[in-house]
């Protein structure tokens, strides 16, 4: 497993932009699929975007596709989320997560139950 630390949350208003960053200490950081996913009040949690251990597949929900960017840097051992074009339904706290039970997979994973390390989260607000 790794410990993640996330960053970068915040309040922006409608069609502004923020940037998470996902810090990860661990030696499987870089053979694990990474992934953010968003809980808001009342809510299941969700996956937002997913990208797998080499950075050349990724995975975006509906709901965001076009408009955030997920990356990843191994040699710094972090994750990032690009949000653009923010609305206020993705007001929520944001997790960063790691599937390092099954490394090196083409495919990012994106189901909850396939992330066996998670941040502590950052809470995103959108204001209207």
């Amino acid at each position: 497993q790794v410990q993640l630390v996330e960053s970068g949350g915040g309040l922006v208003q409608a069609g502004g932009s923020l940037r998470l960053s996902c810090a990860a200490s661990g030696r499987t950081f870089g053979s694990a699929t990474m992934g953010w996913f968003r809980q808001a009040p009342g809510k299941e949690r969700e996956v937002v975007a997913a990208i797998n251990w080499i950075g050349r597949n990724t995975y975006y929900a509906d709901s965001v596709k076009g408009r955030f960017t997920i990356s990843r840097d191994n040699a710094k051992n972090t994750v990032y989320l690009l949000m653009n074009s923010l609305k206020p339904d993705d007001t929520a706290v944001y997790y960063c997560a790691a599937a390092t039970a099954v490394p090196y997979i083409l495919a990012p994973q994106q189901r909850v139950a396939d992330f066996d390390s998670w941040g502590q989260g950052t809470q995103v607000t959108v204001s209207s």
